[in-house]
């Protein structure tokens, strides 16, 4: 059976009603998904960013200490070896972006420094900025403090 003509117009009028409401949406899904967008966007790439700086930091650390320990231990007199170690973690730690003055270095002999059997134990401690702040005097802009011990044993036999 065919259905009668005033079916059929209803059927009409409810598609043209539908079409009236979306005809009233403007359509600012571009400004809202921009909005949104940069709204959550920023906190998670700021997010990335320091993630980055800790990890380089970490790297930074444990390479400079391992390094200074075996600078360290290797030099002939302790003040050549003392200025050698500093040498060896400032280089260290700039490879990785970091400034001298963000680096506290600790240098300890077990027994008399450089003799034969005894160790030599270095610590560097790095203390790691937010990414994209200046830093000013008196105010704290560090995220963490990240530090690394390594310990050498200077060679017996040399």
């Amino acid at each position: 059976m065919r259905p009668s003509r005033p079916e059929s117009s209803c059927r009409f009028t409810r598609v043209r009603l539908l079409k009236g409401v979306a005809a009233r949406e403007t359509g600012s899904a571009v400004v809202e998904f921009t909005f949104l967008g940069l709204l959550l966007l920023v906190p998670v790439v700021y997010l990335v960013l320091t993630v980055g700086q800790l990890q380089g930091g970490s790297f930074a650390v444990v390479g400079a200490a391992d390094q200074a320990a075996k600078v360290y231990a290797d030099a002939g007199t302790a003040e050549q070896a003392d200025v050698r170690a500093r040498q060896a973690v400032m280089l260290a730690v700039s490879d990785f972006g970091f400034s001298g003055e963000q680096v506290l270095i600790d240098i300890t002999c077990e027994g008399v420094c450089l003799s034969p059997a005894s160790s030599v134990t270095v610590v560097v401690e790095l203390q790691v900025p937010l990414p994209l702040i200046p830093t000013m005097p008196g105010i704290n802009t560090s995220v963490a403090s990240l530090t690394s011990t390594a310990t050498q044993i200077v060679e017996r036999y040399g």
